[in-house]
């Protein structure tokens, strides 16, 4: 499947020279989500992605948004699209933006001035366990927040959904009244430490025919995982959205902290066998492409 094109729906550079990223910021720690990220708290540029996937068929990719200090977002998706009119690369930016800030709308209609731009992704993880939260209060229940919402299909933007599922009945009500927003839930919808609340969720989201999902972030759901111990849950992921709705993502560099690109790659190809040909190429590159408005024609 090397010769299938990838369209990489999950990306994340940094320059730590240009633009402040606080949670690549000593001191370290253990305890959060991530564990210690201190094994990539090091300028990771577009050359490094490429490197790191020598030997694959890479189409395109999707820059998401990668941590930088809430005030330099705008700053982070102009050097993309100097980036991108520079390299080709990325394809497609999806931008920081804090959907329940009350100036939220000015950020957004800046962010689109840049061609690249497609989407926006506001993390809203929120976990009681203090070392899985990112957040310290689900803002998705907030009315804010819930406006912020509804500003997107104003301006043509996806949203890039990274919760938990104990959040999912109320990022439901924001989808299902936004029809017209394609959402695309981060790395399977990070069932975290109970994957039977994950399974008795997320048909909330399956239901709503604007929602994706990205195959990713496995290191989220165990740390230590292999391709055989993540089989099972990657097709259930399959199963439950449809490959129609399935885009493959590398993570990288993040993902890094748990596995090789070579093992996220190799996933990649276990978990579609079986599959027909125009089912992994849509999950390979072809719903990347149209998700994210590419225009890659993969």
């Amino acid at each position: 499947m090397r010769d299938i094109p990838f369209v990489d729906a999950h990306v994340h550079l940094w320059d730590l020279a240009r633009i402040s990223y606080p949670w690549l910021a000593p001191p370290f720690s253990d305890d959060g989500p991530n564990g210690s990220v201190e094994p990539i708290a090091r300028t990771y540029l577009l050359d490094d992605y490429l490197s790191d996937a020598t030997g694959w068929n890479v189409a395109g990719l999707v820059h998401v948004d990668a941590g930088a200090a809430a005030s330099a977002a705008l700053d982070e998706t102009r050097w993309l699209q100097d980036m991108a009119e520079a390299r080709g690369m990325p394809n497609g930016i999806v931008a920081f933006a804090a959907l329940d800030d009350p100036d939220v709308e000015r950020l957004l209609a800046a962010h689109v001035e840049h061609r690249n731009v497609r989407g926006i992704r506001h993390i809203v993880n929120w976990h009681a366990d203090p070392k899985r939260t990112y957040s310290e209060r689900d803002v998705t229940a907030d009315e804010a927040w819930q406006r912020g919402f509804d500003l997107l299909g104003r301006y043509g933007l996806s949203f890039d959904l990274q919760c938990y599922p104990g959040q999912f009945a109320n990022v439901a009500v924001a989808i299902a009244r936004n029809p017209a927003v394609p959402v695309i839930l981060n790395h399977c919808g990070m069932p975290a430490d109970d994957p039977d609340q994950w399974r008795r969720e997320i048909g909330r989201l399956t239901a709503l025919p604007n929602v994706f999902v990205k195959l990713s972030g496995f290191g989220f759901i165990e740390r230590a995982w292999s391709v055989e111990t993540m089989r099972p849950f990657a097709r259930e992921v399959i199963d439950r959205f449809g490959p129609e709705r399935v885009l493959f993502a590398s993570d990288f560099p993040t993902d890094r902290l748990f596995a090789s690109f070579a093992q996220v790659m190799e996933s990649f190809v276990d978990v579609s066998a079986g599959f027909s040909e125009d089912e992994q190429r849509a999950m390979w590159g072809r719903n990347a492409d149209r998700v994210y408005r590419l225009a890659l024609g993969v």
